[in-house]
């Protein structure tokens, strides 16, 4: 059996969602969390995948830097969190691969040192306040090592250096993440027929306020 970038995303989805019900509605629920480690290593993948095959890197960026920039208004104005979404993470990830390619060395050195300043340092000057990049420097740097390797297998062994590395800072549930490699190496290198692009990036969103709305009714 094998699967397409189109099955991916949708597995993805499924247990993203499942992962955020568990956060918001059932933190007694462990399995839930498990469940959802699957999704953040399978969009990170994506994304390696969107950085290489998009006809307009621009407009890629753009969208996913909009759709990030959507999604942290809802947190700041539905939760007052400055807590930075998946989005945010992968928009970093974007920018630095952009920067490698440009083949300009200080532009490649500039966006990673940025990164390593949002998601590394910045947390720890800002005390009293919930900022964080989601997954930190390891989940920006997850499409980047992807985006490098040369083959699938080796595309395969980056994420397990990396998804390593985020389970053994983060501990708790992380190192469920490795099981995605599972679906992922399945991954058979086709988008898919459905034109459904715009789904996973209004499914965010979306889904969170929903989850979010339950949340306080419950």
């Amino acid at each position: 059996m094998r699967l397409n970038s189109n099955q991916l995303k949708l597995l993805a989805m499924v247990t993203m969602t499942v992962d955020h019900i568990g956060v918001q509605i059932f933190p007694h629920l462990q399995w839930m969390r498990v469940v959802g480690r699957l999704a953040m290593p399978i969009y990170a993948w994506m994304i390696a995948e969107g950085c290489a095959h998009t006809r307009n890197r621009k407009k890629y960026l753009l969208q996913l830097g909009g759709m990030a920039l959507l999604c942290q208004l809802v947190y700041f104005f539905a939760m007052g969190s400055l807590f930075q979404c998946i989005l945010v993470t992968f928009t970093l990830s974007a920018v630095i691969i952009y920067a490698i390619d440009s083949g300009s060395p200080g532009k490649a050195a500039f966006a990673l040192c940025a990164a390593l300043f949002l998601t590394v340092f910045l947390p720890g000057l800002l005390p009293g306040t919930d900022f964080a990049v989601d997954y930190s420097i390891w989940g920006v740097l997850l499409p980047v090592a992807i985006y490098l390797a040369r083959t699938h297998r080796h595309k395969l062994l980056a994420a397990a250096i990396l998804l390593t590395g985020l389970a053994l800072d983060f501990g708790g549930v992380q190192g469920y993440g490795l099981l995605a490699l599972l679906p992922l190496a399945l991954y058979d290198g086709t988008r898919g027929k459905a034109p459904i692009k715009w789904l996973f990036y209004l499914y965010y969103p979306l889904h969170l306020v929903a989850i979010y709305g339950i949340s306080l009714i419950l």
